[in-house]
């Protein structure tokens, strides 16, 4: 698959960095003028209450002055009001005193001309409790604050107003905001050079590609992932999930694993083993219920950082089963060749006697060669019943005899004609057989000859299999090892892929509640038992398990 992307380059909208400080910038512009006017706002609001409440304190001094409260009440105010009024006024900085009565006439003010005068307002201290606000008066916007003026006998006389010029308020704001802002422009400062820092942190960790070439990336990378026939998984740097395509997900059975670690996704085994990076190697091969996987971890780095691992599974189920269907055509040529020669020879054997003449010893001669091989058939036939098994001991036996083995039936052997486990039984006879079969081919024959010995019982409550060769057996310790994928004392051959014989057995035993057990030492002994009933009949087409060629794994 050959995936091709037009990019856009890097100049088009400049470089990623430079886009994000600018961005950032911006946004700290916007935030800190927004911020700084809220503030402004804030703090004219505190200004105005903390104005309007020293516009109330000069009215309530005012009120509480006794000269006041004594012209009020007895009306000998002459020019006394107006005087202590404006003593106040300009002791305080007030830019009015006034003092009313209940009418509303003004018996003090900052113009004289307004004494004596009505307001028109009326009297907001009625009901006897201080008030403050803003007011727009002859002197203009002041904040002002209002207190009731009580006469010596406690009795309400008039209202004292006292206000405060707005310039004042607004002097004293515009004296703050100075240092406001310069806090904002520090602050400002700082959100700068975080934003710096952060684009060329952001810069480092896309190794320099600008946006629109991580979203090209992104889909070259979906495209890919999902359009091959190839599984992949990747691996962050603590061995979490991050990446699985949909063929990984077919062959793994890992379903929705992203974010999880092996541990977590995978039970222990050869497979897990193979994916962590446990098993090291190419083209390491794994056996799963329904798969023959190889599978090739390679572990990534950029720039001297390591970034993890990414890890390929190819499915070889099809082509490992036809390799090994091949390997056994050619071991079944090999032999019919071998037989072709033998029965060349005995025919040549055969036309001399005819020639000189020795008729009764042809006769003799040709009788015994045709009955040679319908014998082993019927020795076989009298202690298995189903044919499929016969024909695969005879023809296992055939081809054994041209390696320099014999195969020999137990007798105690007994088989039904529909046994129950036939297929997965097809399998693990076949493959124990080549195994034997290897095993005892090599090295010197023994004293009593190259031997392999099969025992086949069904019993009321189980099958059994016993295969038993005189080859040099399995070296100790390694019973456990040895039914893992891709376990071999022998080397690979140029078709059937070794380490998977035993390993199938294995499988195809536990995962039907059996047992499969092998003797260590000279010898080996390999034990299958199979329990019955059979509930879950092998189909037809299972895997590459049923047909299994000659090729064993030791």
């Amino acid at each position: 698959m050959i995936a091709i992307r037009i990019g856009t380059g890097r100049g088009g909208k400049g470089r990623l960095s430079a886009r994000i400080l600018i961005n950032q910038l911006v946004i700290l512009a916007l935030t800190g003028a927004i911020g700084f006017g809220l503030f402004a706002l804030a703090q004219r609001g505190e200004l105005d209450r903390a104005y309007e409440q020293r516009a109330l304190d000069i009215a309530q001094t005012t009120a509480a002055d006794p000269q006041i409260r004594q012209a009020m009440e007895y009306g000998t105010d002459g020019n006394v009001v107006q005087t202590v009024a404006e003593r106040i006024r300009r002791a305080s900085g007030a830019s009015y005193v006034v003092v009313l009565d209940l009418q509303g006439i003004r018996h003090s003010h900052p113009m004289p001309a307004l004494v004596g005068e009505p307001t028109g307002d009326r009297i907001a201290v009625r009901d006897g409790r201080p008030h403050v606000g803003a007011d727009q008066g002859a002197t203009g916007r002041s904040a002002n604050g209002k207190a009731p003026l009580y006469g010596p006998t406690g009795r309400l006389v008039g209202e004292v107003s006292a206000g405060i010029p707005e310039r004042n308020v607004l002097g004293e704001l515009w004296r703050e905001l100075p240092t406001f802002g310069l806090y904002a422009a520090i602050a400002t400062a700082l959100g700068a050079a975080a934003a710096y820092l952060l684009a060329r942190r952001l810069k480092r960790t896309t190794f320099g590609l600008e946006l629109e070439e991580i979203a090209g990336l992104l889909q070259d990378r979906e495209a890919m992932l999902h359009g091959i026939r190839e599984g992949v998984v990747a691996f962050d740097p603590h061995g979490r999930i991050t990446v699985v395509n949909d063929e990984a997900r077919r062959l793994l059975g890992l379903g929705t694993a992203l974010g999880s670690t092996l541990e977590e996704a995978l039970p222990d085994g050869r497979l897990r083993r193979a994916l962590d990076g446990t098993l090291t190697g190419t083209d390491v091969s794994v056996l799963t219920d329904e798969h023959c996987l190889v599978v090739n971890r390679m572990p990534v780095t950029l720039r001297g950082r390591e970034l993890g691992a990414v890890v390929t599974v190819r499915d070889r189920t099809e082509l490992i089963g036809l390799l090994r269907e091949l390997d056994s055509v050619r071991g079944l040529t090999d032999a019919l060749r071998a037989q072709q020669h033998e029965f060349t020879n005995r025919m040549h054997t055969l036309a001399g006697l005819l020639d000189i003449g020795e008729y009764d010893d042809a006769y003799e001669f040709a009788v015994g060669s045709a009955g040679a091989g319908q014998a082993l058939t019927e020795s076989v036939r009298k202690r298995i019943g189903n044919s499929l098994m016969v024909g695969l001991i005879v023809a296992k036996t055939t081809v054994a005899a041209e390696r320099g083995v014999r195969i020999a039936l137990d007798d105690g052997s007994a088989l039904g004609q529909d046994p129950p486990h036939l297929r997965r039984l097809l399998t693990i006879v076949g493959n124990l057989l080549d195994n034997a079969v290897d095993a005892a081919g090599d090295g010197p024959p023994p004293a009593g000859g190259r031997e392999v010995r099969l025992t086949l019982v069904e019993d009321p409550g189980q099958v059994m299999v016993r295969v038993a060769d005189t080859g040099p057996g399995i070296p100790s310790g390694a019973a456990e090892s040895i039914f893992e994928d891709g376990w071999s004392t022998r080397p690979e051959r140029e078709t059937a892929r070794r380490g998977l014989g035993l390993a199938l057995v294995h499988r195809l035993v536990q995962r039907h509640g059996g047992t499969v057990t092998v003797s260590e030492g000279p010898g080996a002994v390999f034990t299958v038992v199979l329990p019955l009933p059979d509930t879950a009949p092998a189909p037809q087409g299972a895997l590459f398990t049923t047909a299994l060629p000659v090729g064993g794994d030791r």
